[in-house]
């Protein structure tokens, strides 16, 4: 009976005149169920790629968290004592101490834009490995040295070293609030001058680093902030980056309240949850398209059960129980939802790997961070894309094949 089952189901699917070609209508249901199916993997795929690229690329500045003084002059002193013990501190890789301000940046020529000055520590140095910003320059390098000269040297993002036509061997002009002096003359506050020399250029692919940041070697920073011997704050790299909240929650009970700690995922917690709503969002209204193409799988069964009436009184009528009826059209159903399933996942596969491999969507860095689309597909999405897809498309069947099962075969059988 089940092998006579899938032949009529079979059967109904195909065109009339005996051609084994699927009938329009299934095709056009199948279709529906392959667009809402392929636009899903893609457009999670980006998603997920989006949060993959905006993750790492943000990681590659700021470590896995760091640890900050309380107060508004955000200034840690005695941090040597405090360094050690964070380093110490179990799932900690690294630590350094770091200084971040902000300051206006100027040529010789007199262009001037505003710039974050970040001081680290040199390459070559205990800490250097706690972020990997020191990987990505492409002119010099983070050792802040410079041949023969006595102004301390200054790494560049790119974007910014292009605006200030400043590259390895120029000079340029760093201002700052730090020790303001009063003009006697006029009264008016004179920013703090120090003059520097271009020792590297790096480039991220983030544009907020590339066109805003300057790194100077730690001592430099802390001249420049008016800090003396205090730092900003000390920055963590912990041995799983995953794991570096419960590092935070662990660091914080260690040092007491003397510091507070801040990881990775609270820095950005603004950022990370606007994508997994957005996500949210976008799946639900592409999911919309598959429970479309759901009430067109209704639409053909139910056509499909008008046309085929008096074949189906005579099959009732020949001794064909109910439930045989209605297993024909859930078959017929589900070959529609697994043929447009199977479908839509090749090729949401496949133009998710063409869009991943040859970046063939452009974005504009400075909106979104990024010069490219990027796609991540991953493999419980896609499972969840097509259980989900298949699901509906059973769920659609339920319906046609309760009105075809309870038919009365004499009824069907006069059916016109």
């Amino acid at each position: 009976m089940r092998e006579l089952e899938l032949a009529i189901a079979w059967r109904y699917l195909r065109s009339r005149r005996g051609s084994r070609l699927l009938s329009l209508i299934s095709v056009i249901a199948i279709g529906g169920v392959l667009v809402g199916v392929s636009a899903l993997i893609v457009i999670m795929g980006v998603m997920n790629g989006l949060q993959r690229d905006l993750r790492e690329k943000i990681l590659v500045g700021s470590p896995d968290l760091r640890v900050l003084p309380y107060g508004s002059d955000m200034r840690m002193p005695s941090w040597a004592d405090l360094l050690t013990r964070v380093q110490q501190s179990p799932g900690v890789v690294e630590a350094a101490p770091f200084v971040q301000t902000q300051g206006l940046v100027r040529n010789l020529g007199g262009y001037m834009v505003g710039t974050q000055v970040v001081g680290i520590v040199p390459s070559g140095q205990p800490g250097d490995k706690v972020t990997t910003i020191r990987e990505h320059a492409i002119l010099g390098d983070f050792t802040f040295k410079r041949d023969s000269v006595a102004l301390p040297g200054a790494v560049l993002g790119k974007l910014l070293a292009s605006k200030l036509n400043a590259f390895p061997g120029d000079t340029v002009v760093l201002l700052g609030a730090a020790g303001l002096d009063m003009n006697a003359s006029t009264g008016a506050l004179v920013p703090r001058a120090d003059s520097v020399v271009v020792s590297g250029v790096f480039e991220t692919g983030m544009y907020e680093y590339d066109d805003a940041y300057l790194y100077l070697s730690l001592e430099a920073a802390q001249r420049f902030a008016g800090y003396g011997t205090d730092v900003t704050g000390i920055e963590v790299r912990a041995r799983d980056r995953w794991n570096a909240p419960v590092v935070a929650d662990s660091l914080r009970t260690l040092l007491e309240s003397s510091v507070r700690t801040m990881d990775w995922q609270e820095q950005n917690r603004s950022l990370f949850q606007a994508l997994k709503l957005e996500k949210l969002g976008m799946g639900v209204i592409l999911l919309l398209i598959v429970v479309v193409a759901a009430f067109n799988i209704v639409s053909t069964l139910t056509m499909v059960v008008a046309d085929k009436t008096r074949e189906i009184g005579i099959l009732r009528a020949m001794g064909m129980p109910a439930p045989s009826i209605r297993r024909i059209f859930l078959y017929q159903g589900t070959v529609v939802g697994a043929v447009g399933t199977l479908g839509g996942l090749v090729l949401g596969l496949v133009v998710a790997l063409l869009l991943e491999k040859y970046r063939l969507i452009a974005l504009d860095p400075s909106v979104y961070f990024i010069d490219h689309l990027p796609v991540a597909i991953q493999p419980f999405d896609v499972v969840m894309i097509v259980v989900a897809s298949i699901a509906i498309a059973a769920l659609a069947t339920l319906y046609p094949a309760k009105q075809a099962a309870e038919l009365y075969p004499v009824e069907a059988i006069r059916h016109e």
